[in-house]
């Protein structure tokens, strides 16, 4: 988050006046930011929180402002479990890895010796559960591996399919936050770059972010399993092992963004506190930086956990974002609305 609101009120102040004075016109290529883009946060209520974003965007895309950002700046990360879909009771990623080890265990008989299998098989989850991304990365190499690339993009495409959510009946492609795809696009309107930063395994992300984010899969960045090059009779294929290769996740997050994009985001937006070293880096640097948390505190809507959470914790990053003027985004009083509509539900109530 900017780093003090008398730079907000300062900065601001140049742009109201440099737009009733005779200064030169802003740059032609250089959209400004419409009250329309800010009204499609629509599902946000008109707090504080909502406030500071759009202040915020404002002041780095209007060209008259000391605090403008050019074009080629403005990049956005995001985490993706918690911040902009749910991660309990479990994340996304672990239910399927959880669904593949059922579908194929009868291939591994050795799994019903070895943990973490041994237990999942047993229906006794709550280590697993636990372990976060590191232990759903190792289940998910583990239960895929000898697949090529491209076949496990179809069963995971094919997966995302049909597999619904049970509490919410839904399927979990259409789980994503309604308020944080208007952030998405909003942030897209006014010239950011918007990627993905995760624990997950980058392919299983990869396969969704287009859809129901927006997010081009060049704009993944996260945790990878090793693959193995061969070639064979002239076919060539890459061939997934049974071994993590990477896992981004706390401070390897800022370390995958520097390596992939090459420039230090000016947005960082997480909800746990393996997000938290990502948005230090993001506000360490020069010139105005915005730095958000997503809080969960809708058990009604949503659910409700933070600093005594077995996975998704919220503790260290509370206490940070107070003491350094992060943004924290509480779901239960800035967000009108969690999830998008249900078509189908809202087409059976139109029918009646």
């Amino acid at each position: 988050m900017i780093r003090t609101m008398h730079r907000y009120c300062a900065a601001l102040t140049v742009v109201i006046l440099s737009a009733c004075s005779g200064l030169p016109n802003r740059d032609a290529n250089e959209p400004s930011v419409s009250t329309s883009s800010a009204a499609t946060l629509a599902s946000w209520n008109d707090t504080a929180a909502k406030r500071s974003i759009v202040d915020f965007v404002t002041l780095v895309t209007t060209p008259e402002s000391k605090d403008f950002v050019p074009r080629a700046d403005r990049v956005a990360v995001f985490d993706n479990d918690g911040t902009l879909w749910p991660e309990q009771p479990a994340s996304v990623q672990l239910v399927f890895a959880l669904q593949r080890v059922k579908t194929v265990a009868a291939r591994h008989p050795e799994w019903k010796r070895q943990e973490p299998f041994r237990s999942i098989l047993r229906g006794n989850l709550k280590n697993i559960a636990a372990s976060g991304d590191a232990g759903s990365m190792k289940v998910l190499a583990a239960a895929h591996a000898g697949m090529t690339s491209d076949q496990f993009a179809a069963l995971v495409h094919e997966w995302f399919d049909s597999a619904s959510d049970p509490r919410f009946n839904r399927p979990y492609a259409d789980l994503a936050y309604q308020p944080m795809l208007e952030l998405l696009a909003y942030l897209r309107a006014n010239g950011f770059r918007t990627y993905l930063v995760t624990g997950s395994d980058v392919e299983f992300v990869r396969d969704v972010a287009q859809r129901v984010y927006g997010i081009p899969p060049e704009q993944v960045i996260g945790s990878t399993v090793k693959y193995k090059y061969s070639q064979t009779n002239g076919a060539v294929s890459l061939t997934r092992l049974a071994q993590v290769d990477n896992l981004v996740d706390g401070a390897a997050k800022p370390l995958a963004i520097d390596r992939v994009i090459g420039r230090r985001p000016v947005i960082a937006f997480g909800n746990a506190d393996g997000d938290v070293p990502m948005l230090e880096w993001t506000a360490a640097g020069d010139g105005p930086r915005f730095a958000a948390l997503l809080h969960h505190t809708d058990d009604d809507r949503e659910y409700a956990y933070d600093r005594t959470a077995k996975s998704g914790k919220l503790d260290k990053g509370l206490d940070e974002a107070g003491a350094k003027g992060w943004l924290v985004v509480d779901m239960k009083d800035d967000w009108n609305t969690v999830f998008k509509p249900d078509s189908a539900a809202t087409a059976a109530a139109q029918a009646n």
